[in-house]
């Protein structure tokens, strides 16, 4: 019970074995810079290079930053806009000559979250958020997920909410901790307001530093925490997902 996961994000690609049934890296991920313009030949010329450094040869799950509908990407907003309306899933398995599953980043993270992390045996409604280099968001009713909501995209003071609230946003702006609490706060609201949650779960990198503005969160009332699996979770997410009987779908 183990597969191959792909986590393609807008600055970095991430990649390790996961054993699925535990929902646990077997081997130290391995991390490549997303290759700029992040057309599709860079960037599946890098996950040829993360599949072959582990020597792999069974099913792999990988994710992708933008929605996609039955292995076919949708929107690219922080990837080259070539990404639009194309079959990833075979473009993926073509070059690295393997079984390729394929889900939205933010997705594939719930999914690790909700099964194995903050969010397992979670009633009701929970949002996944992931901060990066835009805002990735998940959305599961009863541990069932809804995908592609892309809430990150959700306009705010007249720009997209991940313009003004992702991590890059945080380090480019040069806000300090509290600044970007106001800002994740004001996000966060809209969200409640429009989808009235049980729980938030904040992942990301910038879950590893949740001490630094959980607290500053107040106008919410339901309960946030971090990711359980911090960045973890889209390789772990993205493997669950990967072709066979052993994993997910």
């Amino acid at each position: 019970m183990q597969a191959l996961g792909v986590d393609i994000g807008g600055s970095g690609i991430k990649c390790a074995p996961v054993d699925v049934a535990a929902g646990k890296l077997i081997a130290e991920r391995v991390k490549v810079e997303t290759p700029r313009p992040a057309t599709p030949k860079a960037v599946a010329d890098v996950v040829v290079q993360l599949t072959r450094s582990f020597g792999w040869s069974g099913p792999a799950g990988i994710t992708f930053p933008g929605v996609v509908m039955h292995g076919v990407t949708r929107t690219a907003a922080n990837m080259d806009a070539s990404w639009i309306g194309l079959d990833a899933r075979a473009l993926l398995a073509e070059a690295t000559g393997l079984r390729v599953g394929l889900i939205n980043d933010a997705d594939a993270a719930g999914t690790a979250e909700v099964t194995f992390g903050a969010g397992k045996g979670q009633a009701g409604t929970v949002v996944m958020l992931t901060f990066g280099t835009g805002i990735g968001s998940a959305l599961f009713i009863n541990g069932t997920l809804v995908p592609n909501t892309e809430f990150g995209h959700i306009e705010i003071r007249g720009k997209d909410a991940e313009k003004r609230a992702s991590e890059v946003a945080r380090e480019l702006q040069g806000l300090t901790w509290d600044k970007w609490a106001e800002r994740v706060d004001e996000y966060l609201r809209h969200l409640e307001a429009l989808l009235s949650p049980d729980l938030f779960i904040i992942g990301g990198g910038v879950s590893r530093r949740a001490d630094k503005f959980l607290p500053l969160l107040t106008g919410i009332r339901a309960r946030i925490v971090p990711a359980a699996l911090h960045n973890d979770a889209g390789i772990v997410g993205a493997a669950m997902y990967a072709p066979g009987p052993a994993v997910g779908g």
